[in-house]
């Protein structure tokens, strides 16, 4: 059985809950680095009192993600990128991860 639509694989539970949900945190991460940044610089800069101190910086951060979270067509951007990287690892047998860090970096 072998699907190259996207639309045709089924997807199993901890597919969708969690390695999906973990691919758009990180994909929003990148969408929200200026806000990543400022937070982590605030944090850093303020120490143990960073709870109090860093509260608007956080709330900047939590409303960038929570854009991203809650908006259905990053979801599916997100599903069909993942569902590449599993054919792609069905088809090779090396994680993405691998084979990104395997490129060389300069000729």
């Amino acid at each position: 059985m072998e699907a190259t639509n996207t639309e045709e694989i089924q997807l199993r539970h901890v597919e969708k809950d969690v390695l999906i949900p973990k691919l758009m945190r990180e994909k929003a991460r990148e969408l929200c680095v200026e806000k990543v940044e400022a937070f982590n610089h605030c944090c850093k800069d303020a120490g143990f009192f960073m709870v109090f101190k860093c509260r608007e910086e956080n709330s900047a951060l939590k409303e960038c993600l929570t854009v991203h979270y809650q908006d259905p067509a990053f979801f599916e951007e997100c599903k069909k990128q993942y569902i590449q990287e599993k054919l792609e690892f069905e088809k090779t047998g090396v994680p993405t991860k691998s084979r990104k860090q395997k490129l060389p970096v300069s000729m």
